[in-house]
């Protein structure tokens, strides 16, 4: 018998696991087509122009997530502008100039061992931490310090791999030519690995986004409108905590509707992940 000619039994078995492997994949297609069909079904016809424009009113008795909007977009801001700098500076030098590997192998396994905690393990922390050890209130301000916290090992680390894919013959080139290190890698380096850079930024944003459980116990939950500077100490609660809280009232039509607001957005934030890194690509 030809080695390249399978056996009947063999073509059965290949086959087999290939129609398993299918339906595996259609399984979790049509799972996640129902999931957010549903959430569509149930929230789209609850989404008012009041709801998404207005504050919760007991007077009136409305309510609205416009304060929850607003505190969403107010905690990645500040989370954003603070990790960005640590996370993509610590891999930048853990990856590029840091010469003891045995201190950045132990920095690697802590960082992805980070990633891996419970987020209320954070919320507690940042509850002890930033509002009793600092005293600081509950609002944008812990709740962003402690986002901070959380995303930072996945910046880190996925900055240290888009570094990783760089060719060492790009910085040797760069070297030779005359240039120094940190030119090479302003020049050379980061922009080979920009689109991974990016990437790990836009998920890292999808992760603020959907967060509760830390959110819970370090912004609070408030319904009124503040600004920026106001919100940094005041009960600020963001689009999932609000989602939370409405739901555990029994007010589901308006859970379905936060909801629904939550699944545009997550994706929104992985189309814009997936767009951005093939632009960079090219």
């Amino acid at each position: 018998m030809d080695g390249h000619t399978l056996s009947p039994r063999r073509r059965l078995y290949d086959r087999g696991l290939r129609a398993l492997l299918y339906l595996c994949g259609a399984l979790t297609c049509a799972l996640l087509v129902l999931i957010i069909g549903y959430i569509f079904y149930r929230g789209i016809p609850n989404l008012t122009w009041t709801l998404v424009s207005t504050q919760t009113s007991y007077l009136n008795d409305t309510i609205g997530i416009l304060p929850n909007i607003l505190n969403t977009l107010y905690l990645v801001l500040l989370a954003m502008v603070i990790v960005l700098p640590l996370g993509v500076g610590a891999a930048i030098y853990l990856n590029e100039y840091a010469a003891n590997r045995r201190l950045v192998a132990v920095i690697e396994f802590a960082t992805e061992t980070l990633t891996g905690i419970p987020s209320i393990i954070f919320g507690l922390v940042g509850m002890l931490f930033f509002l009793q050890l600092f005293g600081l209130q509950t609002g944008v301000l812990a709740g962003g310090l402690t986002l901070v916290v959380m995303i930072l090992p996945t910046i880190v680390r996925t900055t240290q791999e888009s570094l990783k894919t760089v060719p060492d013959a790009y910085r040797e080139g760069a070297l030779a030519l005359g240039a120094g290190k940190w030119r090479m890698v302003r020049t050379v380096v980061l922009p080979n690995s920009i689109d991974g850079i990016v990437t790990g930024c836009i998920l890292a944003v999808g992760r603020i986004v959907g967060e509760s459980a830390a959110l819970l116990y370090t912004a609070g939950f408030g319904v009124v409108l503040n600004n920026f500077i106001t919100s940094l100490q005041a009960a600020s609660g963001s689009l999932t905590v609000a989602l939370y809280m409405y739901s555990e009232r029994g007010e589901t039509a308006v859970g379905f509707a936060i909801a629904s607001i939550l699944m545009l957005l997550t994706l929104a934030i992985n189309l814009s992940a997936n767009l951005v890194g093939r632009k960079l690509k090219k």
